[in-house]
């Protein structure tokens, strides 16, 4: 005969693991023993606890930090934990002699594991039983792992608990892994209160539902075909249009568009757009920190925090990438990390690149058929790569040299310069990817080094490839399908280096892949093979007089190109007219609406030994155009299909963010001026306006959560293009203590109901 035990859940727990697991829980219903062993079995992975009390066995528990953030300290029973001194001692000890080389002499300062004390540390494991830090300790040293002993074991856990403010007692700590399952490491320690009394019974907390707990793996299909209420890219889905189908919110009733909640973010700039799936916002913050927060509360799930290697300074990141369940970061120490997405805990870290060499990673990741691809940037001696690692294990598939050497194609075309003197070839933001062709696009930027290729050397090449190109990668293999360089030989800075668009202008059409520069030129050529098909200039540059109809090849004027000993200036600035700032291409109307800046720059030769900014001997500064008014913030909305301007709004302020377009008729972009602005898609009219705390420097998204949409925004001024062009508004003065938020808003209630 089955013994039947007695569970008793917290309020709503019973429902949540019925719907997980498909057991016949009730709310203080029975269980068997053999399906409790299931119960347990299934959730291993998870650390759900099932937890016996000894006063009486047949009573048990569920807690689930894993599965059910929401609950954690809901299980009645549990206590804190208590510790000796002579513990306490021993740990100390134990942890100069094992971990001290790893986590630091203060356990926060080492160069080669995470802190093992402070905030961040306390976020990642306080507020749940002991076991589960036990149970990591475990698994140190990583050379021996579990070979120190249970007891020396325990032992550094009361050395890393007495280091988080909490103090030592008469009780000893258990080795036993089930006593430390009843223990529950308090979720706030220290301040006035002193910290939480030991072994005090701790009351269930209120139940509050948590939308990990449903929270479902992206797959292959919805990246390619996004549900509409969903945001899961940088751009929201792989064709990279960033456009979404919502229409709750429109032209009729933007304008009672109001702040439903905000977040504070760690202090710097952010230029990542924060990504949404299942009811859960993930954000990036400066610092290599990802948040997980409830996007309908700004309730904070998880959080995850890097340790950086002395030396190494946090640096901004573009976008992180959601795939199966995780998500996928780029570091400033150029690893990629994997995340899982319920936690934040860390599934793998795999270094792609040696950050002390002069790589970057500022582009962040994106993810094609099972690949997370990132691209790095810098200056190091043979230029950039782009790298695939398998999604599941982080293992290395395949690496690409956007600079190829001598005996790869395009390998003589920089001017007889050997592959380690060139540099650049960075790659910027994430690419896109169709599945139809299985390619996927990625634009790479220029050379840094101008001077050796800016006059011909006889029977040399110096187009430079792939710099200023589009490179259509197959994903499985890393094999390169075909290129289209967007400028060769680019002396300005010009790089072509940002988002590219999928699309087709008819059903049954061709796909297309498209893409602008700096000098606001778009160029559109055939997805699967790489063919010309039309380009469009938005009329803000003057170094390109003329495009080939046939192969898109753009000539120069002649007495534009920098370093022939005059001053020149030319239009747009270095920073562009257009920047990494993305585009939005709605699909139905066939519009693409940009965000610009109007400005040119003088070209001044520097004296022999003199720093310019290209190493033609020039140094560019700003200015405005010749015909300037004053405006210099501008978003063009522009019809792809019949390459017209339908309209353009002009501003003072630069424009700093990039465009969210949506069903509703409407148009977000964010301004130098901390203006965060909605436009009629069809007329460019402003239906709405906030200020917001700090500059928006990323780009906006929607996304809807329990039938209620709302258009989300990240803020932290100091990325490229806000630092470039202050200088053009004086009168513009922003917080001189740089601040990062996550904003979000929404319509009242009455707007929604009544559709005003």
């Amino acid at each position: 005969m089955k013994r039947a035990l007695r569970l008793h859940l917290p309020m709503g727990v019973g429902l949540v693991v019925v719907a997980a697991f498909g057991l016949a829980l009730e709310q203080a219903g029975r269980l068997d023993a053999q399906s409790l062993d299931r119960y347990a079995a299934l959730n291993k992975e998870s650390r759900i606890a099932v937890l016996g009390a000894r006063s009486a066995p047949n009573r048990y528990w569920l807690t689930s930090p894993g599965v059910l953030p929401g609950y954690q300290a809901a299980a009645p029973g549990l206590v804190s934990p208590s510790f000796t001194a002579a513990q306490q001692t021993a740990g100390q000890a134990a942890y100069k002699e094992s971990c001290a080389s790893c986590h630091g002499a203060s356990l926060d300062d080492g160069e080669f594991a995470p802190p093992l004390r402070g905030p961040e540390f306390r976020s990642a494991w306080f507020g749940q039983p002991a076991d589960a830090l036990f149970a990591k300790i475990e698994t140190m040293p990583p050379m021996a792992p579990g070979s120190l002993g249970t007891e020396k074991h325990a032992e550094l856990l009361a050395y890393i608990m007495s280091q988080n403010q909490l103090a030592a007692g008469s009780t000893p700590l258990p080795s036993d892994i089930e006593a430390l399952r009843t223990m529950l490491l308090p979720g706030f320690v220290g301040g006035p209160s002193g910290g939480l009394a030991a072994r005090v019974p701790i009351p269930p907390s209120p139940p509050r539902p948590n939308p990990l707990d449903r929270y479902t793996p992206v797959t292959d299909a919805m990246l390619q075909n996004p549900p509409a209420d969903e945001w899961l890219t940088w751009r929201r889905g792989y064709d990279g249009l960033g456009y979404s189908p919502l229409r709750q919110i429109t032209r009729e009733n933007v304008g009672q568009l109001r702040a439903a909640w905000s977040w504070s973010l760690p202090a710097g700039p952010n230029e990542a757009t924060p990504l949404f799936h299942d009811g859960v916002l993930f954000v990036h913050a400066f610092g290599d920190k990802v948040q997980a927060l409830d996007a309908a509360t700004g309730d904070l799930l998880w959080h995850y925090s890097r340790r950086l290697p002395m030396g190494v300074n946090p640096s901004v990141k573009r976008a992180i990438a959601l795939y199966g369940d995780k998500v996928y970061l780029g570091t400033s120490d150029t690893h990629v990390v994997a995340l899982d997405a319920r936690t934040g805990r860390v599934v793998w870290d795999r270094q792609i690149a040696d950050q002390k060499a002069g790589y970057g990673l500022t582009g962040g990741v994106t993810v094609a058929k099972g690949t997370v691809i990132a691209g790095t940037t810098g200056r190091a001696g043979g230029g950039n790569f782009i790298v695939a690692l398998d999604a599941n294990t982080g293992e290395e598939a395949w690496r690409f040299n956007t600079i190829p050497k001598e005996s790869e194609p395009g390998g003589n075309t920089w001017n007889g310069v050997p592959y380690e003197k060139r540099n650049g070839g960075s790659v910027w933001v994430p690419g896109a990817y169709d599945a139809a062709v299985n390619l996927v696009y990625i634009g790479v930027a220029q050379t840094y080094d101008t001077g050796p290729y800016r006059n011909l050397v006889e029977g040399q090449n110096n187009d430079l490839l792939y710099t200023d190109a589009t490179v259509a990668i197959n994903p499985d293999t890393g094999k390169l399908v075909w290129h289209f360089q967007h400028q060769p030989n680019d002396q300005w800075d010009y790089d072509w280096a940002f988002g590219r668009l999928v699309l087709k202008l008819a059903p049954d059409g061709k796909a297309l892949v498209g893409t602008g520069g700096k000098q606001a030129i778009f160029d559109f050529v055939e997805a699967g093979t790489g063919t010309y098909a039309f380009s469009f200039d938005l009329g803000l540059q003057d170094v390109v007089i003329g495009i080939d109809p046939v192969t898109g090849a753009k000539r120069i004027n002649p007495r534009l190109i920098p370093g022939g000993g005059e001053a020149i200036t030319t239009c747009p600035h270095a920073g562009g007219a257009k920047s990494w700032l993305p585009d939005s291409y709605n699909p139905d109307t066939k519009m693409l609406f940009v965000s610009l800046v109007e400005s040119c720059m003088d070209l001044v030769p520097v004296a022999a030994g003199g720093r310019g900014s290209l190493t033609t001997g020039v140094r560019w500064t700003l200015r405005p155009r010749p015909d300037s008014d004053g405006k210099y913030g501008r978003v063009q909305a522009v019809n792809v299909e019949t390459r017209q301007t339908l309209w353009t709004m002009r501003q003072r302020a630069p424009m700093s963010s990039g465009v969210l377009a949506t069903a509703g008729g409407l148009v977000f972009a964010g301004a130098l001026d901390r203006v965060f602005a909605a436009y009629d898609d069809a007329t460019g009219r402003e239906l709405w306006r906030t200020r917001l705390n700090d500059v928006p420097n990323s780009a906006p998204i929607t996304y809807t959560v329990g039938g209620r949409q709302y258009v989300a925004l990240t803020v932290g001024n100091g990325g490229a293009q806000a630092a470039t062009f202050p200088a053009l508004v004086p009168e513009i003065r922003n917080p001189p203590d740089r601040a990062a938020s996550l904003w979000v808003f929404e319509l009242p209630e009455r707007a929604i109901n009544t559709n005003e």
